[in-house]
């Protein structure tokens, strides 16, 4: 199994003289990422879908063989919790073609509030609408989602159940489709400082690293994406992990770093 480990976005100031060497201009942050990483989740589709010019300079920063994951609109999935938004999902879908050759998959992020009861009829009124040519991934955040008439739509559809961890909820290690997604996010509302270590996670991630090597039998490849909020700082989370797993520890600017 291929595993493309990488971090929730790139352009973060605060990596500035961390990540980043000091006097790198913000237009070229991608371009020195991809040369660390071979993998990215775009957080900022989730804002707002980006116009064509801008996807096109993402697919044209990055070598030949970097890959993309990009979370959906929030006004698909949080405005109108999975009910509508209809024109932004085919925008967003008809937008990313200029990354289909490096694109993983898409990702719904739901809110915390959106329980199974609700969601899962959206849901499945929404499936026939996704365009084939992707694929999808999901990452819900209300434990009635963890049941097993969930697990067998998505596997029926081949939509994958993100593995999250969340200060306050770890989704199960259950494998809806052939490749998994594992997200490191944390406390959005606790890190305010990122761009360093503020908290020692380094026996949670040793904890997923297991299943993910254990997945290694029945999945194609496997997406690991780290945010800074979940320990305070991406590049070094998606380090640890790769460690973890045995693959070669990635090399970036040599300032001092802590963790």
């Amino acid at each position: 199994m291929q595993l493309h480990v990488g971090c929730s976005g790139w352009n973060h100031d605060a990596w500035t003289g961390r990540f980043y060497p000091a006097k790198l201009e913000s237009n070229r942050f991608l371009e020195y990422y991809s040369q660390v990483f071979d993998y990215v989740e775009v957080d900022s589709t989730f804002y707002k879908v980006p116009r064509r010019q801008v996807i096109m300079k993402w697919a044209s920063s990055s070598p030949p063989n970097f890959k993309f994951t990009a979370k959906f609109p929030q006004v698909v999935t949080h405005d109108t919790r999975l009910g509508g938004g209809l024109d932004t999902l085919d925008n967003f879908l008809e937008m990313m073609k200029p990354l289909e050759r490096k694109l993983l998959c898409l990702i719904f992020q739901l809110p915390a509030s959106l329980t199974k009861d609700e969601g899962l009829p959206k849901l499945e009124r929404l499936i026939p609408l996704l365009w084939k040519k992707y694929r999808y991934a999901i990452d819900v955040r209300h434990k009635s989602w963890f049941d097993k008439d969930v697990y067998k739509l998505l596997s029926r559809h081949g939509i994958c159940l993100a593995w999250s961890q969340l200060d306050s909820l770890r989704t199960p290690t259950e494998l809806t489709t052939d490749f998994l997604y594992l997200r490191f996010i944390g406390d959005r509302n606790a890190e305010k400082d990122t761009g360093k270590i503020q908290k020692d996670k380094l026996e949670d991630i040793r904890s997923w690293s297991r299943p993910a090597k254990e997945a290694n039998k029945k999945a194609k490849f496997g997406i690991i994406s780290a945010d800074d909020h979940y320990a305070g700082f991406g590049p070094d989370t998606a380090n640890a992990f790769i460690k973890m797993v045995g693959l070669p520890e990635r090399v970036w600017n040599e300032s001092p770093r802590e963790g």
